[in-house]
């Protein structure tokens, strides 16, 4: 197997400094805005994009440290395996995100609906259009008797 490479392609800033009190999913940063500075050498490829209302953002957890294989996530109070839950703490670091796309400005791109932390590495965009993206038939697992009251949820410091 050879290395992996991934590369930044610009910066998400958003009002967030610490984990604490980060929302935890887009939805609980409802209305939250930020701003994506993407490196000049990437801004060609933010042609076209200015159509479309949300964005798929992919970025590095760049403040978390080492993993767990089984945590106790946001929403619950049991372990549940990592790879059920989006918990930051992960083997790669990567998160992912569906934001609202506000306007885009040159090499700047303001958003809302952040839930990510204040000068987070951006590593890809992709657009997100529902015949693609919304899959039919869904089972949410663990979490179908969590979601009651995931509004008010914030980031504590167990992450």
């Amino acid at each position: 197997m050879s290395d992996l490479e991934l590369t930044q392609i610009g910066v998400i800033y958003t009002p967030f400094k610490e984990r604490k009190g980060t929302p935890i999913q887009p939805k609980m940063g409802k209305g939250i805005e930020g701003r994506i500075e993407v490196f000049d050498k990437y801004v060609p490829g933010l042609k076209d994009l200015d159509g479309f209302s949300h964005i798929i953002l992919l970025y590095y957890f760049h403040l978390s440290e080492g993993y767990s294989l089984e945590v106790i996530p946001y929403l619950d109070d049991k372990h549940r395996g990592l790879f059920s839950t989006r918990a930051p703490k992960r083997p790669s670091q990567i998160g992912l995100s569906v934001v609202r796309l506000k306007e885009i400005n040159g090499d700047t791109l303001t958003i809302e609906n952040v839930d990510m932390l204040d000068q987070t590495p951006l590593l890809d965009i992709k657009p997100y259009v529902p015949n693609f993206d919304e899959p039919q038939d869904i089972r949410i697992g663990w979490l179908k008797e969590r979601l009651k009251g995931m509004h008010h949820k914030k980031a504590d410091d167990r992450f």
